[in-house]
């Protein structure tokens, strides 16, 4: 293909910003091994003047967590008329509010959990009754709008004194936070390619494993060696395909372009748990999205580039004259 000058964008104020510079130094040697022109650019103030400066034909947002991840680069970077990889601003934001994803895979008859929603400055002694009589007191609270399961807390068998406390931290620390039933079982995801003027297409399904007594958390996402990766998953055929079809269907119900990945727990019974989807997905050396790929075939370097070209032959959407 053509050699591009392409900007990585990656930091910014997000908690996430650390592993931001980790994904987006493995996406800019990649590229760079493969003889395009890379400036690897931080998120701040100084961004539009940076982004001029070096004039790319593309921009990779390597970006986790706001404002990287939830449509507000993604409107710059229109507003700017600058191609870019991933999705636009309204499936960014989206996907980035767990709350929005739901309700939108809910309409399309997708298995999520039944869920509240509560705000901060809201009355913490009625919303645990109301969590305990609707969901029960093995409950998982989330941040609406964070990724890298920053601030998830996992409570089993709650009492109503505890579960008010837990709430009462998560609200000092996030406006909004989503409270589901615990759901346990094997934690799957699965990776959507879908490049630009190509049909899309469900990587093999993989499980992720941790040591026992502990989940995917930020430490065993990002710590080598803290988690186990089966691609393909070993679970039945038809349960394989279901979770790959429930992928591509949510990321074509929120517009997704390029890739995604989206995460499920499966339980000892078989039903499945729509959890999240990621619309950028992470490209550290432990990153999932990388593994579905080498799953068919497809080296890290090969794949940054395919989703390069894809962004630059979709072109701005903003063209000024």
């Amino acid at each position: 293909m053509k050699r591009l000058r392409v900007a990585v964008l990656v930091g910014g104020p997000s908690p996430e910003a650390e592993v931001s510079r980790v994904s987006g130094r493995c996406v800019a040697e990649a590229l760079a091994g493969k003889g395009h022109q890379v400036e690897q650019i931080e998120l701040s103030r100084d961004v539009v003047t940076d982004l001029e400066e070096f004039g790319p034909d593309t921009v990779v947002p390597m970006l986790h967590g706001t404002p990287g991840e939830d449509g507000s680069v993604q409107s710059m970077l229109d507003l700017l008329g600058y191609s870019y990889v991933g999705s636009d601003q309204a499936a960014s934001n989206a996907a980035m509010h767990k709350t929005i994803t739901k309700d939108i895979a809910a309409r399309a008859g997708l298995p999520v959990a039944p869920d509240l929603l509560l705000l901060r400055g809201d009355d913490l002694d009625a919303a645990g009754e109301r969590i305990l009589e609707r969901l029960g007191s093995s409950v998982a609270i989330k941040p609406d709008d964070q990724g890298s399961a920053l601030g998830v807390q996992l409570l089993r068998k709650v009492s109503l004194p505890q579960l008010r406390t837990q709430l009462e931290n998560a609200l000092t620390l996030n406006e909004r936070v989503l409270v589901e039933p615990l759901k346990e079982g094997a934690e799957l995801t699965v990776g959507v390619l879908d490049l630009h003027g190509e049909d899309a297409q469900a990587f093999p399904v993989i499980e992720i494993r941790t040591p026992e007594e502990t989940w995917y958390d930020y430490h065993h996402r990002y710590t080598p060696g803290e988690s186990q990766h089966l691609v393909p998953a070993p679970i039945p055929d038809d349960a394989s395909e279901s979770l790959r079809q429930h992928a591509l269907d949510l990321h074509r119900l929120l517009g997704c372009r390029d890739f995604s990945r989206t995460d499920f727990i499966r339980s000892e019974s078989g039903e499945i748990t729509l959890l999240e989807l990621n619309n950028l997905p992470g490209m550290t050396p432990t990153s999932l999205f990388p593994d579905g790929a080498r799953a068919i075939g497809m080296e890290f370097d090969d794949l940054v580039e395919q989703i390069v070209a894809s962004a630059f032959s979709r072109g701005p959407s903003i063209i000024w004259q």
